[in-house]
């Protein structure tokens, strides 16, 4: 196993074109499951295919453990990289496909049969390993996928979003048998993705990108309670967090989206304006802090009921903008219902209408 520093990394495909990566700098640790999340064309692919040695890079420095690994190609690097269309051998049977690797490698053959038939129990593929591709379903080939990166052994496991192909269900089933891979081999792995939800549920660590550089990175409960700034609040969360436009009006109240409607500040959030010298800022609420309070200060109409079972979703139309709300099924709330809110003040976060960056 082997940890991963990156060092005031520059990509670009043209001297004179804008950086894919802008000076990015990153230590992910042995044995570390961390994430790499952001909106499409962030670079987080790009970041990935780096780290494997299928991108060249124009300024920085990759490590892989303590070896600088700027010139090594790929199969010089011990990484195992599964790509988000399974890149299997069609004409190969799955024990072929997961042996292959192995066998140019020329490792003896009953070792090679060792490890294919581990990795093929440990999936639950063993039924499989004499089919071909063709044959499986998509949530089996991405378990072969997943089986010829294992037989390798690999210093580092890297995922190219291999659950973008699967329907809702299998996402769920695969994205388990990934954390069971990590948590039984403890490799260092790493993992693209666009979907909030599989970087909330899976990683150690999230790295945020957008617009080429670093947003964040932190656990996921630092992301979701702390947010850096509004692009950080808004990706992380489903829903995301709903934003007010604010002013202080000095009594210890704001006034929310410019409408006359007032609420209460949160003192830790009084003391960090002030502290800011800000008047005027954006409100941040997460939907499931909100509670229903007929005395409440914030007062939403109903557009949109969204039953999920343990909870119900309403969008509220308010001061132009739509919000959502996260109440108890309970509740049954109806469309056209008015109903008044108050929120935790605990959970409440500013941030800077200029700068977007979050006001503590």
């Amino acid at each position: 196993m082997a940890g991963i520093s990156i060092r005031n990394l520059v990509k670009k495909y043209t001297p004179t074109s804008a950086p894919v990566l802008d000076n990015i700098n990153l230590e992910i640790a042995d044995g570390e499951f961390v994430v790499l999340v952001g909106p499409s064309g962030c670079g987080k692919t790009t970041l990935l295919r780096i780290i494997a040695g299928l991108e060249g890079i124009t300024g920085g420095e990759v490590f892989i453990g303590d070896t600088k690994v700027n010139d090594l190609g790929p199969a010089d690097r011990d990484i195992a990289f599964v790509f988000q269309d399974y890149a299997l051998y069609p004409h190969f049977t799955v024990r072929e496909n997961m042996s292959f690797g192995l066998e140019i490698r020329k490792t003896p053959k009953d070792e090679i049969e060792r490890r294919v038939q581990a990795a093929a129990k440990f999936l639950q593929i063993e039924h499989l390993l004499d089919r071909k591709p063709k044959a499986l379903s998509g949530g089996q080939r991405q378990r072969v996928a997943m089986g010829r990166a294992i037989v390798r052994q690999p210093k580092v496991f890297l995922f190219d979003e291999p659950l973008s192909n699967l329907d809702a269900k299998l996402r769920v089933e695969v994205r388990t048998e990934i954390r069971k891979l990590f948590q039984k081999y403890k490799t260092t792995m790493v993992y693209v993705t666009h979907d909030q939800v599989e970087a909330m549920t899976m990683a150690d660590r999230i790295v945020l990108l957008k617009d080429s550089i670093i947003q964040q990175v932190g656990s996921p409960y630092d992301m979701y309670t702390n947010p850096e700034n509004l692009f950080v609040a808004g990706f992380i969360g489903s829903p995301a967090m709903n934003f007010f436009d604010a002013k202080l009006t000095g009594d210890g109240m704001m006034d929310i989206n410019n409408t006359g409607l007032k609420a209460h500040v949160p003192p830790h959030l009084q003391q960090a304006l002030q502290s800011h010298g800000k008047t005027e800022f954006v409100f941040g609420i997460r939907p499931e802090d909100f509670q229903h309070d007929p005395d409440g200060d914030v007062k939403f109409t109903v557009e949109v009921v969204e039953p999920l079972g343990s909870d119900t979703l309403l969008f509220c139309p308010f001061g132009g903008k739509d919000y959502v709300v996260r109440v108890s099924p309970d509740l049954q709330a109806k469309v056209g219902q008015k109903l008044s809110f108050t929120y935790d003040p605990g959970k409440a976060r500013a941030f800077c209408k200029e700068t977007g960056k979050a006001i503590r």
